[in-house]
C-alpha cells in the first residue's frame, strides 16, 4: 500500500517516513523544503526507497499527481509553532487552513481510504481542567491553535459529507532527533540542549513554573499508524499522560549533560498556555500506549546532539 506524508522532510514527518518504511508502506513525500531539511530524508531518496515530492501543498496539480493511487495520506504540513503564527498570521492562515483544506480535497477527489491530521494540544488554550480531554471546549491562544482546530472541523465535514474517513490527533509537545537546534522558533528541549552544550544559560519565558506534556517522538509516529490503520475517526489526545514544570526540565538536561548552569527569565511569550496535560485514555482505544519516559528520550537527543559535535 501506498502512504503519503506531507511534510515529510521535517522533524516529525521524517520520522514517520521511516516508521511507515518498516511496516512495509510504499512512501512518498511532499514537501517545499521551507522548514524541512532534505538531509533527513536524502538517505531513503538517494536509496530510492521513496519518492520525493518538492512543491507546496496549495499546488493542486502536484496534489493530485502525488496522492494518485494512495491508501493513506498523513498531513503534517505545516506553518508550525506559536511564535511563527503570532509573528505571520497571515502566512499561517494560509499554509495551515487553505492548505488542509487543498490536501483533503485532493485526497478526496484520489479515492484516499484515509487521512490522518496532525494537530495541536495549543487548541485548548488556557483549560484549568487537568488533564485535558477531547470532550472539553476548545479556546485556541494563538493564531497557530486556530489554524489547527479549523483544520479537525474541515476533517470532520469531509468525513461527514463527502464520505472521506479523517482522523486528528492532537500532539502535545512532541520532541526528539532531528529538531531544528538553532532556529529561532526552536522548541524549548532542543533549544536547552543548545545552549547548555555552549556553556550558556538556558532561557526561560515567564516563571518556569508552567508545565509541559512532553512526547517523543517515536510515539507520535506509532499512534499515526495505528489511528490509520484502525477504525479510529475524530479526534485523539497524543501525548505522554505527565507533565513537568521548564524549570524541572532545565535542570534535568543541565543534569543530564553533566552541566552546572541556571537558567535565565525572560517575559512570557503571547499565545503560550500556562499547562498542558493530556488525557490519553480515548487514544487507548485503538491501541495507543506511550512506550518512553521523558528521561530516556532526553538521553537520546542529548546523545544524538553529542555526536553532532563532535564531527
Amino acid at each position: 500500500m501506498k502512504a503519503v506524508v506531507t511534510g515529510g522532510a521535517g522533524f516529525i514527518g521524517s520520522h514517520l517516513v521511516e516508521g511507515l518504511l518498516e511496516r512495509g508502506y510504499r512512501v512518498a513525500v511532499l514537501d517545499d523544503l521551507s522548514t524541512g531539511k532534505l538531509a533527513n530524508i536524502s538517505h531513503l531518496v538517494e536509496a530510492k526507497r521513496i519518492e520525493f515530492h518538492k512543491g507546496s501543498i496549495l499546488d493542486d496539480e502536484l496534489l493530485a499527481r502525488v496522492f494518485n493511487d494512495t491508501e493513506f495520506v498523513f498531513h503534517e504540513a505545516a506553518l508550525a509553532r506559536v511564535p511563527r503564527s503570532v509573528a505571520q498570521p497571515l502566512e499561517a492562515n494560509e499554509i495551515n487552513i487553505t492548505g488542509t483544506l487543498k490536501v483533503l480535497l485532493a485526497a478526496r477527489d484520489s479515492g484516499v481510504r484515509k487521512l490522518v491530521f496532525a494537530s495541536s494540544s495549543s487548541v485548548y488554550g488556557d483549560s484549568n481542567v487537568m488533564p485535558q480531554h477531547e470532550g472539553l471546549i476548545p479556546s485556541p491562544l494563538s493564531p497557530y491553535a486556530l489554524n489547527k482546530l479549523a483544520g479537525e472541523h474541515y476533517c470532520s465535514i469531509f468525513k461527514g459529507i463527502y464520505g472521506l474517513d479523517t482522523v486528528a490527533l492532537r500532539y502535545f509537545n512532541v520532541y526528539g532527533r532531528r529538531q531544528d537546534l538553532e532556529s529561532q522558533y526552536s522548541t524549548v528541549i532542543p533549544a536547552f540542549v543548545d545552549r547548555i552544550s555552549r556553556g550558556e544559560a538556558p532561557v526561560i519565558y515567564g516563571d518556569g513554573e508552567q508545565t509541559r506534556d512532553f512526547t517523543f517522538v517515536a510515539d507520535v509516529v506509532r499512534a499515526n499508524i495505528l489511528a490509520a490503520e484502525s477504525e479510529a475517526s475524530g479526534v485523539y489526545n497524543i501525548g505522554s499522560g505527565r507533565s513537568v514544570s521548564i524549570n524541572r526540565l532545565a535542570a534535568d538536561i543541565a543534569r543530564l549533560m553533566g552541566k552546572d548552569i541556571k537558567p535565565v527569565h525572560q517575559p512570557p511569550r503571547p499565545g503560550d498556555p500556562r499547562h498542558t496535560l493530556s488525557d490519553i485514555s480515548r487514544a487507548a482505544g485503538f491501541g495507543y500506549k506511550p512506550g518512553w519516559s521523558l528521561e530516556e528520550g532526553l538521553k537520546d537527543i542529548i546523545n544524538s546532539a553529542a555526536k553532532q559535535w563532535n564531527r
